[in-house]
Formats: C-alpha cells, sequence, structure tokens
C-alpha cells in the first residue's frame, strides 16, 4: 500500500503556522482588516509551499526538469567548477508563484555536494551564476556519464535546503531539496545528451522531458 503523500512541503510548516497564528490573534483582536489581510498571506505561504505529485517518465534515457518555471538559458560551456569538462548549460529560472520543490533530473549516485556562500542578486541575471549563493548535487548516472544540478539562492530567496547527501541514490524525479521564496536551478549537461526543448519553454519539475540520451 502507497503511503499519502501530504502536499505541502514540511519545510514551509513553520512558515505556515506562524502565518495562521498571526491571523488568528488579529481576529481576536476585532482587527478585521488584519485579519484578511493575514488569511490572505496565509493562504499565499500555503501556495507557495505546495508539493504536488508528479507523473515521471520511466524511460532511462530521458532527462527531466529538476524545477518548476521558465527556461532562461541555453548554451554549451566550459564547466570548470563541477564536471570540469565542456557541458550543455540549462538555466530554470522559478518566481513565486512556483512550485519550489526540486527533484533529480536522471537516476544516479550522489558523487559530491558542493556548497558554496556568496550574494543574493536576482536569479535571472548574468551576476548571479557567478556571485550568488549555490548548492549543486553532482551525479553519476552510469556509462560514464555526469550531470550537475545547482540549486541558486537569489534577490528573495535566502535559504537553500538539499536533502541529498554524498552517496546517497536517487531515482529520477524523486524529491531532493527546495529553495525558499524564488530562484533558480542551473543543470550541466554531458554533451551526448541531445535537448527537446526551448529557451522561454515553461517547464515542471520530475515530468517535462529536458532532452535524451543515445538508446
Amino acid at each position: 500500500m502507497k503511503k499519502p503523500h501530504v502536499p505541502v512541503a514540511l519545510e514551509g510548516l513553520p512558515f505556515i503556522l506562524f502565518a495562521a497564528f498571526a491571523t488568528l490573534i488579529a481576529a481576536l483582536a476585532g482587527g478585521k482588516a488584519l485579519a484578511l489581510a493575514g488569511l490572505a498571506l496565509t493562504a499565499f505561504v500555503l501556495y507557495f509551499f505546495r508539493d504536488p505529485s508528479r507523473v515521471v517518465p520511466h524511460e532511462d534515457n530521458l532527462l527531466v526538469s529538476p524545477a518548476d518555471g521558465r527556461v532562461i538559458l541555453i548554451e554549451q560551456v566550459e564547466d570548470e567548477r563541477y564536471l570540469k569538462a565542456k557541458a550543455q548549460k540549462i538555466s530554470i529560472f522559478m518566481n513565486v508563484f512556483d512550485v519550489h520543490v526540486n527533484r533529480a533530473p536522471l537516476a544516479g549516485r550522489v558523487e559530491r555536494i558542493d556548497y558554496a556562500p556568496g550574494r543574493f542578486y536576482s536569479a535571472d541575471s548574468p551576476r548571479a551564476a557567478l556571485e550568488n549563493e549555490t548548492c549543486a548535487v553532482v551525479l553519476d548516472a552510469g556509462g560514464g556519464r555526469r550531470l550537475a544540478c545547482v540549486q541558486m539562492a537569489g534577490l528573495i530567496a535566502r535559504r537553500i535546503v538539499c536533502w541529498a547527501e554524498p552517496g546517497d541514490t536517487l531515482a529520477k524525479g524523486v524529491r531532493f531539496g527546495l529553495i525558499r521564496f524564488g530562484s533558480r536551478v542551473d543543470l550541466y549537461l554531458p554533451l551526448d545528451l541531445r535537448l527537446e526543448l526551448k529557451r522561454g519553454q515553461r517547464v515542471k519539475a520530475g515530468e517535462t522531458v529536458l532532452g535524451s540520451f543515445p538508446a
């Protein structure tokens, strides 16, 4: 029997409970306008931390999106930080209305976790990739393929949460972390991946296929 899934990220509970408590206090104090504002805030925070189920494509050679959001960058780079090789880079920007739970784009073993403190520039700006706080999950997907999934803080996002640890084996589409209040996820991918997306496209974590490897 499958365990029921609570469609809210547990990391959001303190924020949800605080907003609900403040709303209750305002209502008891007779502040109708404040109570309504608190109710709206509570509803937004609950919506922000939603964690819906996703239908993950089962084919092993398909790579799925690690985040909900909009594709803002697709380019080939010389990656000296994570893969130490030429790579295809995809950047996905999450606004405050997107689901912020991140999922593994491909099955693999966590080779290492690279956390780097930094600044909090707007996540869709060029400076963000160079100077913002990041947490990278480097995956060994087998067959000599390695990829990096990089969570990046933003102007409003000040808290990266990563549940994965070195040595973990992740299934494709499994939840591995989240970023609070808007941000970005970058993917560094092998050159043999055939991309199946375009800039400006909206994608869903664990569900939208970004590309495929040769069978």
